[in-house]
């Protein structure tokens, strides 16, 4: 039975003249998660990841851990929701830079809650359905293309893998609005694939940040 592993990127730089890039923290936090997968010595015959660079940035260093990097390819399909986008149309345009982040997190949840409500009806360039169905798609073509017994690693963002974590459990809803809000930065969640389709085994897994790593323990 092979298994797909969805690793959140490390933490963004919030609050800093780009965010989309990889904070100090999250720079630590990513070679935490190449150490431990390198623990548990699992194979990898793929890995994707999105376009945005923390996404890519957290990938190169964790397959440079595990000396894969080349089977490493971008898909923007594993890229996160829109956040701007849906905080200026659904949660009354408040700019990120204006937030600390918990303020930050409180608009964005309602924001979100009203994007998945509004489904098609939505002004955002892209809907919520629109976004389930690219990364379910993602996620199917990827089990597609896997082996018996083979593994695949993913380096993505909170949103969509609690989306697809949701999905898999029926609930696709509630993993958008509440799984991804306790997602943590570098936190593993295992799929397996087998006869009867994919199935969600883990979610969220951090033990890795804990102990003497705890210092490292995100959620934004």
């Amino acid at each position: 039975m092979g298994a797909i592993y969805l690793i959140r990127h490390g933490q963004a730089s919030f609050g800093g003249p780009v965010y989309d890039r990889l904070s100090a923290n999250g720079v630590e936090q990513v070679a935490v998660v190449g150490a431990e997968l390198l623990r548990r010595k699992i194979r990898f015959t793929a890995a994707r990841a999105g376009s945005l660079r923390r996404q890519l940035k957290t990938a190169e260093s964790v397959l440079d851990w595990l000396g894969v990097s080349a089977i490493l390819k971008e898909d923007p399909r594993w890229n996160e929701y829109d956040h701007v986008d849906i905080v200026a149309r659904h949660g009354g345009g408040v700019p990120r830079q204006s937030q600390d982040p918990r303020g930050y997190q409180a608009v964005l949840d309602a924001a979100l809650a009203e994007w998945v409500g509004a489904a098609d009806d939505s002004p955002c360039a892209e809907t919520w359905p629109a976004f389930l169905a690219r990364v379910t798609g993602a996620l199917g073509d990827l089990v597609a293309s896997l082996g018996k017994g083979e593994n695949a690693v993913v380096f993505t963002s909170g949103g969509v893998i609690g989306a697809l974590a949701g999905h898999l459990l029926g609930i696709p809803e509630a993993g958008l609005l509440k799984l991804n809000r306790v997602a943590v930065n570098g936190g593993i969640t295992k799929l397996v694939s087998g006869r009867g389709g994919v199935t969600l085994l883990s979610f969220n897994e951090h033990a890795h940040f804990e102990g003497r790593a705890a210092r490292l323990l995100t959620y934004r």
